[in-house]
């Protein structure tokens, strides 16, 4: 009995608090950020204009998420923009009936398509859509600039507090993050030879991506060569090699001295710190790397080919780190100059138009909109613009599944809806809301780190008190806001989900099969005939971040309800399949790089043609079956390890119709 009262394990999985730590400072920003306006509204005798200030700042809240301070600057201004234009949108065709249902359906399609180009534009599209909806819902005090004005000068706001620091900290969020991942190829160096290597490989991948995201955002922006940034930079690209180093180490099958991932994390530390200059040796080292990182082995020892690489490219990364001048062997820039600001903003409009992906999207949100705004039209639904909010906020496309955020929104709302009838109805209007609207606003981005439901509940009590504040409704919100609620969770299931057969079905497959694809022929460009170690560095890259993005979209999956979450779980071994194999060829380099002889063509040509195999099959099946791949080759050879992971892929995980 207990076992079917028991919840879905989906659902289960979806409810867990995540680990991620509480954001702190944007905690205390987000306190003040929200009810000093209300104070000020207070004080002013207009408390309507306070509140819309802090609507306005809960989108700064919301998106107030990145740690370099150039992305706050363009995570937050940018989007305000958009919301700005949204709400003056809105507030025209206020009243105006079946005008407004169409204005807000054209917007919907806009807002959906900006969606799919990145995240600053997916964050402008959603504050576009939810000010339109707001603008065109609420009375908002005019005249018509009035409220896009109030509403922007609190994002303006929560962005002014959180670039408080930045004269003290400027590069810290960066550095931090390079440290980071220097950190994380320590962890990965010790667990070579060991069962946790493959989870600590992931764990670069992340550190990496995170690293490189950071500093290509700052590279937009900061064009020339400042020696703290080159240097920062240059810290970064020599990190690659080591982490090329160490599947070859990992295949050795024993661990490396201690002294090597100790050596890794002294590197850390000194990026985080700006160090610079050689320390001193220390007398506890272990191994040569630890001891002197200049000090090369004695011509007695022999170390093997994969320590050989791990010692050559952190005796190079040693010499980076500690150089007193920005970039002392003119590291190459693997990210390259990105292209001017119209450049990138025509490219991303041309792929929009282009791109069936985003249409579809735009028109699945334009859709549910419709839907929304046509039924509150012909029906009397107190504060019918939740209704609409809630369609918008259970289909953001980047937020994971459609299905668990209906269900993990009702769930929240339900449970912000008790917080907010508590408030409303105990207490009283007027500056008793300024210490309520304090931790109220407070535990936003805490609840926001823990999960999506717990966003839900955190924010709702905030938007009904100043909701409150423009409308003197007080305690008689709470119930209809929640029939809203589940009104909106209604049509974004039925008309943006199973309507769409795509969004319930796992993509998974496909992407696997590209990821193979690109597998093969980063296989082909390693022991090509002329291979490029920039265009090698390149691809792998670009191959974790794939598989990455495989791994987030099986998280997503996993949280569908059966039966897709259950077939879902059916890739997962060839995602660990294909990692393996990209680590096999990155390892089998590097053995070629320290003297180990080149592979015959025909081994090359072999093991491309079952990844393509491969890769065809996962995209004509949602079926895994086994199937036998005939593998010759040398066995002493540095393919010998590759061909055993493509067979074992083979053998375990290859689909057939």
């Amino acid at each position: 009995m207990q076992s079917r009262l028991a919840p879905p394990a989906w659902l289960v999985r979806t409810l867990t608090p995540q680990t991620a730590p509480i954001p702190w400072p944007a905690v205390g920003r987000a306190g003040v950020a929200m009810a000093a306006p209300l104070a000020v509204g207070l004080a002013a005798g207009q408390p309507a204009y306070g509140a819309l200030v802090s609507m306005g700042a809960l989108s700064g809240v919301i998106g107030d998420t990145a740690d370099a301070y150039r992305m706050r600057v363009f995570n937050i201004a940018v989007p305000q923009l958009f919301g700005a234009l949204g709400v003056m949108l809105g507030t025209i065709v206020f009243g105006h009936g079946w005008l407004a249902v169409g204005a807000l359906t054209l917007i919907a399609l806009v807002s959906g398509m900006m969606s799919t180009i990145g995240a600053v534009a997916s964050v402008s599209g959603l504050l576009l859509l939810l000010n339109s909806v707001i603008g065109a819902g609420l009375p908002l005090p005019g005249p018509w600039w009035k409220a896009p004005l109030l509403l922007a000068c609190g994002g303006l706001f929560v962005l002014f507090l959180a670039l408080l620091a930045w004269p003290f900290r400027r590069q810290e969020p960066e550095r931090a993050a390079v440290a980071d991942a220097y950190r994380a190829v320590a962890d990965l160096l010790e667990a070579a030879g060991k069962d946790s290597y493959d989870a600590k490989r992931q764990e670069v991948t992340q550190a990496l991506n995170t690293s490189y995201d950071l500093i290509l955002a700052r590279r937009a922006r900061a064009h020339g060569r400042s020696g703290p940034f080159v240097r920062l930079l240059s810290a970064l690209n020599v990190l690659i090699p080591l982490v090329e180093a160490a599947p070859a180490a990992h295949l050795r099958g024993a661990p490396l001295p201690a002294g090597i991932p100790a050596a890794v994390r002294d590197l850390a530390d000194a990026v985080e710190t700006g160090t610079t200059g050689r320390p001193d040796a220390r007398p506890d080292a272990e191994g040569p790397a630890r001891s002197a990182p200049g000090h090369r082995p004695s011509a007695h020892a022999s170390p093997a080919p994969s320590e050989l690489a791990v010692d050559v490219a952190l005796r190079h990364a040693a010499t980076v780190v500690y150089e007193t001048g920005p970039d002392p062997y003119n590291v190459d820039d693997r990210l390259g100059l990105p292209a001017a600001l119209r450049i990138r903003v025509r490219r991303a409009t041309r792929n929009v138009l282009l791109s069936e992906g985003s249409w579809r999207y735009g028109l699945r949100l334009a859709l549910c909109i419709g839907i929304a705004q046509a039924l509150v039209s012909l029906i009397a639904v107190p504060r019918s613009y939740w209704v609409a909010l809630t369609v918008t906020f259970v289909l953001k496309p980047d937020f994971g599944s459609v299905f668990s955020r209906a269900v993990l929104r009702a769930l929240g709302t339900a449970v912000g809806l008790v917080t907010a009838a508590a408030v409303l109805s105990q207490v009283p209007r007027g500056w008793w809301d300024v210490p309520v609207m304090v931790v109220l606003a407070a535990l936003i981005p805490a609840a926001s780190a823990k999960g999506y439901a717990y966003q839900t509940a955190a924010i709702t009590p905030v938007i009904l008190l100043l909701s409150d504040v423009l409308n003197h409704q007080g305690f008689s919100l709470v119930v209809p806001r929640l029939v809203d609620s589940l009104i909106g969770c209604g049509i974004a299931l039925i008309a943006g989900y199973l309507l769409w057969p795509e969004s319930w079905q796992t993509r998974i497959g496909d992407r696997l099969a590209s990821a193979l694809d690109d597998t093969a022929h980063y296989v082909e460009t390693a022991f090509g005939p002329a291979t490029d170690h920039a265009s090698r560095t390149r691809q792998r890259r670009r191959l974790y971040r794939d598989l990455s993005t495989v791994r987030t979209e099986f998280q997503r999956a996993l949280t569908e309800p059966p039966p897709t979450g259950t077939r879902a779980a059916a890739w997962w071994p060839l995602v660990v399949a294909v990692e393996r194999i990209v680590d096999a060829t990155t390892a089998a380099r590097v053995r070629v790089n320290h003297g180990a002889p080149d592979p015959a063509p025909a081994e090359v040509e072999a093991v491309a043609f079952h990844l393509r195999e491969l890769a065809v099959g996962v995209r004509s099946s949602d079926r895994l079956v086994e199937v036998r791949a005939d593998l010759a080759g040398d066995e002493e050879g540095v393919l010998a390890p590759l061909r055993q992971e493509v067979s074992a892929a083979r053998a375990i995980t290859s689909p057939d119709p």
